[in-house]
């Protein structure tokens, strides 16, 4: 079956701090423009589409924790080396969980406001090592860090749909829910998410352009057509370049990709 190709996307963010639904003041996004909405209520929204998900195992069937512990065990091990990196704004304010979606012709990857990731099987068998699967995890995690996704959906959506989530409408929640994975960020909130990869894994033991792996794989299969989702994006050329023009002028020290210990890992699906 041919992959969707629907990487990189981020997710969600929420409703205005004026509306008094939340109990923190907006914040400034690295930037230089203003966040509307504060960081209750990324937390507040996160955690009402991760509910939405989970409670929807036909669309996305999520791999038991309980059953899975080798491969949870590994995600979280290296979702711990990005967020002990120092390099993450909102590494005590958001619960920054991991879930695995069992589904191996989508190679997507997201994460909500508030930090709730997934990876779906697909992506994870596309790529070809840990460092690229950290990279890929701190690109997404990254639009959550930067709150990226507050400001995508509320020109998706507007203001008041994403008000009525917060509100309890079960219906506008569905409607955002689904449009998490087609969501497409501008182009500077990509390459931000991109830099911030970097940044992340700069303080690793791992190579921290690892995130440029990915297109890499994509322009070593070559493609009659880039995938869609590129239209809207940066080009895999220009991502490629500034993965490693940015590990190189940070003088990052890591070089570890930690292939063998990836395949044990991709071995579990």
């Amino acid at each position: 079956m041919h992959k969707r190709i629907l990487i990189l996307t981020g997710m969600v963010g929420f409703v205005m701090a004026s509306c008094g639904l939340g109990g923190d003041k907006p914040d400034k996004v690295p930037d230089g423009g203003f966040n509307l909405f504060t960081v209750q209520q990324d937390r507040d929204l996160g955690l009402q589409v991760a509910q939405e998900i989970e409670s929807n195992p036909a669309e996305y069937p999520i791999l038991d924790s309980a059953s899975n512990v080798a491969a949870y065990k590994y995600v979280y091990e290296v979702r711990d080396k990005v967020l002990n990196s120092g390099q993450v704004i909102h590494k005590n304010d958001f619960v920054w969980r991991v879930r695995i979606v069992d589904n191996d012709d989508v190679l997507n990857a997201f994460c909500t406001p508030g930090g709730y990731i997934y990876f779906y099987t697909g992506i994870i068998k596309y790529l070809e090592d840990e460092s690229q699967f950290a990279g890929v995890m701190g690109h997404e995690m990254a639009h959550a860090d930067l709150r990226h996704s507050t400001r995508q959906m509320t020109k998706v959506y507007g203001v008041q749909v994403l008000m009525n989530v917060l509100l309890g409408d079960s219906s506008a929640l569905a409607q955002v829910t689904t449009g998490l994975v087609n969501l497409k960020f501008s182009r500077n909130h990509e390459t931000e998410a991109d830099h911030k990869s970097v940044d992340y894994l700069c303080a690793t033991d791992y190579a921290a352009d690892g995130g440029a792996g990915f297109f890499e794989k994509i322009q070593a299969e070559g493609a009659g057509s880039p995938p869609e989702f590129l239209s809207t994006h940066p080009s895999p050329d220009n991502r490629i370049e500034n993965y490693h023009k940015w590990a190189k002028e940070m003088n990052c020290p890591g070089k570890e990709m930690y292939k063998d210990r990836y395949r044990a890992f991709q071995a579990l699906f």
